[in-house]
């Protein structure tokens, strides 16, 4: 694919750095919750998910802040910002002698989540609005090559000690900033700009233009849903391993590689051409029905094997995000696409918060009762309702521009 303005390459590096910092210390975090609390896994996995809690709230209230002081000054300093805030937090987490320090380190992190916002406006400031789905998959793309390299660097920064890849995480973020400063342009033209108010910088501000932009309710309503499901991964899959599977730091880390490598061929070779060719609404049910036959089936999950099917499986649940970002950029204009994705990822605060309360109390009380699966369980029930609504709601109802080309109509070629 080629760009028009080379801001989106740098933008979707700053995803694919922010990942990386993000991925690489996943799998140490069940080793460095067990020393720094002297507790054992099943405790670690609550105490994992309390601190995810932190991290939403934090990126709950701070998301439509950024998004709104993105479309007042610009996308390229608010990106700017958020690196170096996040490379001040993955080194204070290398210092970090409590699980206390730790608490503020994510405290500090959520509050400076705004990369994925500001980089979907970029997205959306020079893309032109029928090619959008597309080029926000190029977004997953980017978070699933951060999935490769992060969590394999992780776990072999591993073997040096558990506080090894928070330094490697905060030089990668403080070098992207680094890289936006002397390379990235502005994407945000003047006259497009607006005065910043506190009273929009909140969620129900932030989503205030789509009250009444056709289906977005329920389609809010299932992206909600569903990303409470989704939590299943970030919050649990790593004591989820390290218990059912008996896997260590290493193991983790190659696994979830290798989900960034499935994830990255999905979404970079499949979600253009499936999205021009079904559209956006038939593209994100056939991502969830991906997503929640595997989360079923890694309920009853025993062996490394199955495991890494499943992975497989899962990985067409690639198409939701970019085919659900799609569909509500257009829904807004040129002026609110910042306050959009802020809104967009306050929401997903909001299931962030909620679902590693749901998710890791399932995974600590099915093991307590012989069913270390209960978590992924849970999940598969979450997706099954947020395709109810998608199929039941929004799926009878799609617009001329988001159906499918005639049969007889070549789709378009690739970009």
């Amino acid at each position: 694919m080629t760009f028009d303005n080379r801001a989106v390459p740098i933008a979707l590096a700053a995803v694919l750095i922010d990942t990386i910092g993000f991925g690489i210390v996943m799998p140490i975090f069940p080793q460095l919750i067990t020393q720094l609390g002297h507790i054992g896994l099943e405790q670690a996995t609550r105490v994992a998910g309390y601190m995810l809690v932190v991290f939403s709230v934090m990126q709950f209230f701070a998301g439509p802040v950024l998004g709104n002081l993105s479309d007042r000054f610009g996308r390229r300093p608010i990106l700017m910002t958020s690196m170096l805030c996040f490379g001040i937090d993955y080194a204070l987490m290398a210092w970090a002698p409590t699980l206390g320090w730790l608490f503020l380190g994510r405290a500090i992190a959520g509050a400076a989540g705004a990369v994925y916002g500001p980089a979907g406006s970029v997205i959306a400031d020079v893309t032109p609005p029928e090619k959008r789905g597309a080029t926000f998959g190029l977004i997953g793309m980017a978070f699933g090559i951060g999935f490769i390299v992060g969590p394999a660097i992780g776990g072999l920064l591993a073997e040096f000690g558990s506080r090894a890849p928070f330094i490697a995480a905060a030089v990668l973020a403080l070098v992207n900033a680094a890289t936006m400063y002397f390379l990235m342009p502005e994407t945000l033209a003047v006259e497009n700009r607006r005065p910043f108010h506190l009273h929009d910088a909140h969620i129900i501000g932030a989503f205030r233009p789509l009250f009444h932009a056709g289906n977005a309710a329920p389609l809010l309503a299932a992206w909600f849903v569903w990303q409470l499901a989704h939590m299943v991964y970030p919050s649990t899959w790593s004591f989820w391993a390290a218990m059912r599977l008996g896997w260590d730091a290493k193991a983790i880390g190659w696994s979830l590689a290798f989900v960034g490598v499935i994830m990255a061929c999905v979404q970079g070779m499949l979600t253009g051409p499936v999205i021009r060719r079904f559209g956006e609404r038939r593209a994100m049910v056939a991502g969830m029905c991906s997503a929640g036959l595997a989360f079923y089936l890694f309920a009853f999950a025993s062996t490394g094997w199955q495991a890494y099917v499943l992975m497989a499986v899962s990985a067409f649940q690639g198409f939701v995000f970019p085919a659900f970002n799609g569909l509500l950029s257009r829904m807004v204009d040129a002026k609110h696409q910042g306050a959009l994705q802020g809104g967009i990822g306050s929401m997903g605060s909001i299931s962030s918060i909620l679902g590693p309360l749901l998710l890791t109390q399932a995974l600590a009380t099915g093991v307590d009762h012989g069913f270390p699966g209960a978590n992924f369980l849970l999940a598969a029930v979450l997706v099954t309702i947020a395709l109810g609504v998608i199929v039941w709601k929004v799926l009878d109802r799609v617009p001329a521009s988001d159906a499918a080309p005639r049969a007889s109509s070549p789709s378009p070629a690739a970009e």
